[in-house]
């Protein structure tokens, strides 16, 4: 496998920037999810799941390291201007190094108006939403020929040699190594999928079936996520190794690369209990 394509997402749900390189820090690609725009009612940091128009303007880092919010051909330079956009009262700010952003999520991604939604807080130093994810990868594999930026991954792997690659092999990757230019990483965990996956973005139209699929073939879960261990570079053509340190990691592989397909033959059950469960309110 090789790094294909590399993304930084400068604010957090707003579109992002396609790289050649990155220098990557303990809290990510440098410049990945810094800032944010704050609900200044609720003090919750707003994504694509909340307030859906995030996802079609697109984040830029200024040659100062501060982030620009382009929509539409204007650059909005203004907490004033940004509230206008979104109709409500919000702020640029950048993340805290020392307490994480607050996030929210509806409890039934497929059925929002009649959803709860819950809450969470996320890492210190970057708007990301776990703290066992710095970095996230999705192969080509998984992607099924989806653009790449309904998904958000960091890092797009692709094969030397794609003609009958079937398997997503990051699938068994969580809990070894990976190793990646000048970087390392350590995977953490699956990413499960939420109701972001459907939005509409510049290019992309709405579509529920992106996250139908994922939920009906993969159990909810496309990507990976990873904690860095060795900051570096890493540039697009990049070869990744995974790399197993330990007997923990060799126990843990074969039954987490089971994962999706033993969920995936649950979801006809748990889909049956999710709609006949009484409404949230």
């Amino acid at each position: 496998m090789q790094i294909a394509e590399l993304w930084r997402y400068p604010i957090k749900s707003l579109g992002g920037e396609r790289l050649e390189a990155s220098e990557v820090t303990e809290l990510g690609l440098v410049g990945d999810r810094g800032w944010g725009i704050e609900d200044v009612a609720t003090g919750n940091i707003l994504t694509g799941r909340r307030e859906a128009a995030l996802l079609l303007a697109e984040g830029r880092l200024a040659d100062d390291g501060t982030a620009e919010v382009h929509l539409d051909g204007r650059v909005l330079r203004t907490d004033d201007e940004l509230s206008d956009w979104l109709g409500r009262p919000v702020r640029l700010r950048a993340a805290d190094a020392g307490s994480g952003g607050t996030f929210e999520a509806p409890l039934d991604d497929l059925d929002e108006e009649h959803s709860g939604w819950k809450s969470w807080t996320g890492p210190a130093g970057a708007y990301h939403d776990s703290k066992r994810t710095r970095v996230s990868l999705i192969s080509t594999t998984t992607l099924a020929g989806q653009d790449p930026r309904r998904f958000r991954a960091n890092v797009v792997l692709g094969h030397d040699d794609p003609a009958g690659v079937t398997e997503s092999v990051e699938d068994g990757w969580v809990g070894q190594t990976l190793v990646l230019g000048d970087v390392t990483l350590d995977v953490r965990k699956h990413i499960g999928r939420c109701v972001m996956v459907t939005r509409p973005q510049p290019g992309l139209g709405r579509d529920l079936n992106v996250l139908k699929r994922i939920n009906a073939e993969r159990a909810g879960l496309a990507a990976i996520g990873a904690l860095v261990t060795q900051p570096g570079r890493i540039t697009v053509g990049d070869v990744v190794t995974p790399r197993t340190d330990s007997a923990v990691a060799h126990l843990v592989r074969p039954v987490v690369s089971r994962t999706v397909s033993q969920a995936a033959r649950q979801l006809p059950k748990l889909d049956r209990l999710r709609r006949h469960r009484p409404r949230q309110t």
